[in-house]
């Protein structure tokens, strides 16, 4: 997993509330095992026509948010089936922060895991925010992960983050780079019981 540790990129307002994960990644995209490859059905609904063509006036779909790395929306963000994929389908379209003033449980916690920093704060920031990259598209938004602080213009804000996964996202590890972690003491058990136990 990649590290998280400044973040200074383009953000996208898609300004929507209850954005579940069907909307995020469609059931129909469900089938590979793979974290690459889904970022082209992110949004698919709202991103595409029947005939396969972009919608114009989608947000994701417009210069320069279609190179967005930040995304700022609205409540209850990734609400729905807990399925993995949604994090998957927006690390593989670019993004690796959201900012929204709420998350479903399940989504907050797998985008952790996927090296994918959702920042939680104020609707009022949320707002604020979206209204400054509205009105300056090309604005750069900068998430400091060690400060926990995001900034764009004259705007400021400080948010909060379990420091568990503070650690994570800083040292860029999931779930098997945290065992890893103990790979010398998981080594030193299997030759100490090898050795108390030659019969097995």
């Amino acid at each position: 997993m990649d590290k998280f540790t400044t973040l200074s990129a383009i953000a996208a307002p898609l300004d929507l509330m209850n954005i579940d994960t069907d909307m995020i990644i469609p059931k129909q995209f469900l089938k590979t095992i793979k974290r690459t490859g889904l970022g082209i059905h992110a949004f698919d609904e709202l991103r595409y026509n029947e005939d396969g063509s972009e919608k114009p006036d989608f947000i994701l779909n417009q210069e320069p948010y279609n190179a967005a790395q930040i995304l700022i929306t609205k409540d209850n963000f990734g609400c729905g089936s807990s399925r993995e994929h949604a994090p998957w389908a927006l690390l593989d379209f670019g993004l690796r922060c959201i900012i929204a003033p709420s998350y479903a449980d399940i989504f907050y916690n797998n985008c952790f895991k996927n090296g994918i920093l959702p920042i939680q704060t104020s609707a009022e920031n949320v707002e604020q925010l979206m209204d400054a990259v509205k009105m300056n598209k090309s604005a750069q938004v900068n998430v400091d992960l060690e400060n926990q602080t995001v900034k764009a213009g004259n705007i400021s804000f400080e948010f909060e983050i379990d420091s568990f996964r503070k650690h994570c996202l800083l040292n860029g590890l999931d779930d098997i780079g945290l065992t890893l972690e103990k790979s010398k003491e998981l080594t030193a058990f299997e030759e100490n019981y090898k050795a108390a136990h030659p019969w097995v």
